[in-house]
C-alpha cells in the first residue's frame, strides 16, 4: 500500500466522521410543500435544502410524511402534478426514511393520541424524538402544544 493510497483511505475516514457530527433535520410535510409551491416561507426550507446539498447538515424525510406530500398535490392538481413533483422530489438531498423502528413506531403511536396528530405528524415528531433531531415545520397550532411538553428541537419555517 502506498503512503497516497493510505493518505486517501485516512482522509476518506475523518469524512465520514465529521458526517456523523452533521446536525440532522426532519421534513415535516408542510414545509416540503411550502418549497414546492413557493408559499410563504419557501425561502427558509430553500435554504435547508441548499445547506444539505453542500453537506453542512443531514436532512431526512419519513415516507409517510412524504406521501402526505404526495397526496396533496395529487389532491389539488392532479396525478400528473404529483408525479413530476415526486420525481423532482428524488432529486434532492434528502433521505428518505423507508421503514419505522420499534422505538419510533411506540413513539408515534403515543404521540398520535397524546396530541391529536396527523399520523405523519406523530412519525414526524417521533423520528425527532428519538434521534434528538430538528424539525423543520411550519405548522404552529399542531406542534406548539408538543413543545412545551416533549423535548423537541423545532426550527420555524414561517
Amino acid at each position: 500500500m502506498t503512503e497516497e493510497h493510505l493518505s486517501m483511505i485516512l482522509l476518506s475516514k475523518k469524512h465520514l466522521i465529521k458526517d456523523n457530527k452533521l446536525k440532522t433535520y426532519f421534513l415535516d410535510a408542510c414545509a416540503l410543500i411550502a418549497f414546492l409551491l413557493k408559499e410563504e416561507g419557501f425561502e427558509n426550507v430553500k435554504k435547508i435544502i441548499i445547506d444539505a446539498d453542500d453537506e453542512k447538515i443531514v436532512l431526512k424525510m419519513n415516507q409517510i410524511n412524504l406521501l402526505e406530500v404526495y397526496s396533496h398535490l395529487y389532491g389539488n392538481y392532479g396525478r400528473e402534478a404529483a408525479n413530476n413533483a415526486l420525481e423532482k422530489i428524488k432529486l434532492l438531498p434528502i433521505q428518505i426514511i423507508n421503514k419505522l423502528d420499534e422505538k419510533v413506531f411506540r413513539l408515534a403511536g403515543r404521540l398520535k393520541p397524546q396530541y391529536t396528530l396527523s399520523l405523519g405528524d406523530s412519525v414526524v415528531t417521533a423520528e425527532c424524538l428519538n434521534n434528538n433531531d430538528t424539525l423543520i415545520t411550519g405548522d404552529h397550532k399542531d406542534f406548539e402544544p408538543i413543545k412545551k411538553k416533549e423535548n423537541i428541537k423545532i426550527n420555524w419555517f414561517r
